[in-house]
């Protein structure tokens, strides 16, 4: 079974030669190719891919426009992937690439999976959007991830397929989302559609670089993606009962000053919304959701709740800086019930 890589990188000249190295690793000893979709302002990420020993195929592509999106799509439909029956993509700028992390991923393809997935536990501070949106929206359409935009997942050829024909089919501005960040979400919710869903629970935290500077960028690509995939499919009946959502969020001590700092960062990307207090966490979210499911555009929709999730995640970081790992697990677990019995409950009682 031919195996292939997408290892998209933009300035990751430090990090890109272990984790090619560790890509290469996972993919094994058959016939294989590892595509480095590049978007760096300089050419050493592609050299220093050029210069690492593998034994897969390598293929440089550089100066892509830069978008993860952009960039990840541009080397799914390169020649050299259209046999490869599991394609896996890993961030590049992780700083602890671990072989068995990704052949566990490939694995889980090659047993059946459309698409297998990277669980991370992450530490308190980190995890703003997929803990407090991503998540428990994406579990409205029965598939609770962990993790959804981890980063770390392996396709099938069938899943890869099947996105390179959706994307197509967007209109522009989703299009345009899917070309940045919503990408991850985009190419997890297709592949619901393909087969069954693999999350690889993983034991220690990714070390990789923050992504709380590109928040604005990652929330307007990745917010209208999830608003429009979730609620454009029907979701399933609420459960009778039921297990409570588990997250596991490891503890770090954050120094005061960066937290301020992150404190006062939010407060300048925008105005907390009047009346914040009597409609609370998660009920923005779920407003926006049903909004989008009336027929209100998802770039629109994840407009207006961007001020109110700048206040969630303002208020997360207030009130987690002392909590212990428990209480923190215990908040999210809520919230994402609270979120997830609104969306199905208002759902079904519309059928």
């Amino acid at each position: 079974m031919k195996a292939a890589a997408i290892l998209p990188s933009r300035n990751e000249s430090a990090t890109i030669s272990a984790v090619t190295t560790a890509v290469d690793t996972a993919l094994g000893n058959g016939p294989t190719v590892i595509v480095n979709a590049d978007s760096s302002d300089t050419p050493t990420t592609t050299k220093n891919f050029a210069a690492t020993g593998t034994r897969a195929k390598k293929v440089p592509l550089a100066g892509l426009t830069r978008g993860k999106g952009t960039q990840i799509l541009a080397a799914a439909r390169r020649p050299e992937l259209a046999d490869a029956e599991v394609v896996l993509i890993a961030d590049t700028d992780t700083r602890n690439p671990d072989p068995t992390v990704y052949a566990a991923l490939l694995d889980h393809v090659r047993a059946g999976a459309a698409l297998a997935i990277a669980d991370y536990p992450r530490y308190w501070d980190e995890a703003n959007l997929t803990n407090h949106l991503a998540r428990p929206l994406i579990a409205t359409t029965g598939h609770d991830v962990p993790q959804p935009l981890a980063g770390d997942l392996a396709l099938s050829r069938q899943a890869l397929a099947a996105v390179l024909r959706a994307v197509e089919a967007l209109p522009r501005e989703l299009s345009e989302c899917v070309d940045g960040y919503g990408i991850d979400a985009f190419l997890l919710l297709t592949a619901t559609a393909i087969g069954p869903l693999a999350s690889i629970r993983i034991d220690r935290p990714k070390q990789h670089a923050g992504s709380f500077p590109h928040l604005p960028a990652i929330y307007h690509q990745a917010v209208p993606v999830l608003l429009h995939l979730t609620a454009t499919r029907t979701p399933p009946p609420v459960p009778p009962g039921g297990e409570a959502t588990m997250y596991r969020v490891s503890h770090r001590a954050v120094e005061p000053g960066r937290l301020q700092t992150m404190l006062t960062t939010l407060e300048s990307l925008g105005q907390h919304p009047d009346g914040y207090d009597e409609h609370p966490w998660p009920q923005p979210a779920v407003d926006a959701w049903h909004a989008v499911r009336s027929g209100v555009p998802a770039v629109e929709a994840a407009r207006w709740l961007w001020p109110h999730y700048l206040r969630r995640v303002a208020d997360w970081l207030t009130t987690g800086e002392h909590a212990t790992p428990r209480q923190r697990a215990g908040i999210l677990a809520t919230a994402h019930a609270r979120l997830h019995t609104a969306v199905l409950t208002a759902a079904g009682a519309r059928r």
